[in-house]
């Protein structure tokens, strides 16, 4: 048998354990760092001041808007973003144009803005082209209102249809 030889702890190896670890930390923190700073700018709002002087008016807005009893069908399948009003009656709300912001919570460079246009069957649509994710759309349609309708909502793609 032979005899074994024990390893012994040198300061050098202890130096190098010490590198390789706070090494790992710092490259995952840089990356992480980058990766953030590439998808999302961390602008919330451009001026907080402001957007928190029009609380009060874009509520009372959507109590109003709230108060007529209209709901709404919008649908994206099939490389098209399709949007419809529905009066409290049960009838289509006659609209002609509408505009679709549609923003990625994450990815500010796939924003999109859309102008949709009224189709035959009555809807409002548009040709769009988004990738599978959660987005927020915001639809502003002309309704003959004194102010745009509004509708916000948030929805997740799947295979190129809304879920």
């Amino acid at each position: 048998m032979s005899p074994t030889r024990q390893r012994e702890l040198t300061g050098r190896h202890v130096l190098f354990i010490m590198l390789a670890f706070f090494g790992v930390i710092i490259a995952v923190n840089l990356t992480n760092a980058f990766l953030a700073s590439r998808s999302w700018t961390g602008t919330v709002a451009e001026n907080t001041h402001v957007a928190s002087r029009q609380f009060n008016a874009k509520t009372a807005e959507a109590r109003a808007q709230a108060a007529l009893g209209w709901t709404a069908r919008l649908s994206i399948a099939d490389g098209k973003i399709s949007y419809q009003l529905i009066d409290a009656a049960g009838k289509p709300v006659p609209a002609k144009t509408a505009t679709a912001n549609l923003r990625r919570p994450t990815h500010v460079s796939e924003d999109q803005s859309l102008t949709l246009t009224l189709q035959p069957d009555g809807a409002l649509s548009a040709p769009v082209n988004l990738r599978d994710g959660l987005w927020t759309v915001e639809i502003l349609t002309e309704a003959g209102l004194e102010r745009p309708y509004r509708d916000a909502r948030r929805l997740t793609l799947r295979n190129g249809a809304s879920q």
